[in-house]
């Protein structure tokens, strides 16, 4: 069945209605950084964002399962090789917040660190 011109654009309306109601975004409209995790480092470590634009953090492991936790913003997500993990958030605040390896990965494991600087 083929909706009218006039329909489809009330039907994708209503779901762009929806999709807003519940706080639902398109990941193609927030901005992405790709970090990759890799025995001990994560690369980039020093990200710099913006208060209220939304970003998607895309996350790759080189090696073993490695831990991402940035305890300011209580985000967390365990990073799997051979694939992706994406944290979607927006920060809500300025300053310098700093986010670590959770999952122990080797002997300079507490070395695994880096910063998010938020900007107005």
């Amino acid at each position: 069945m083929s909706l009218n011109p006039r329909r489809r654009l009330l039907l994708a309306s209503g779901l762009a209605a929806v999709a807003g109601a519940f706080g639902l975004r398109a990941f193609a409209q927030d901005k992405v950084i790709r970090i990759t995790a890799k025995k001990f480092e994560f690369a980039p470590s020093d990200i710099e964002l913006r208060k209220g634009e939304p970003v998607v953090l895309e996350f790759t492991s080189a090696d073993v399962v490695m831990g991402f936790s940035l305890p300011d913003f209580k985000l967390r997500t365990d990073i799997v090789p051979g694939g992706f993990t994406r944290l979607s958030f927006t920060p809500d605040r300025i300053g310098t917040f700093g986010f670590a390896c959770d999952h122990f990965c080797g002997d300079f494991h507490e070395d695994m660190t880096g910063t998010i600087r938020v900007v107005g």
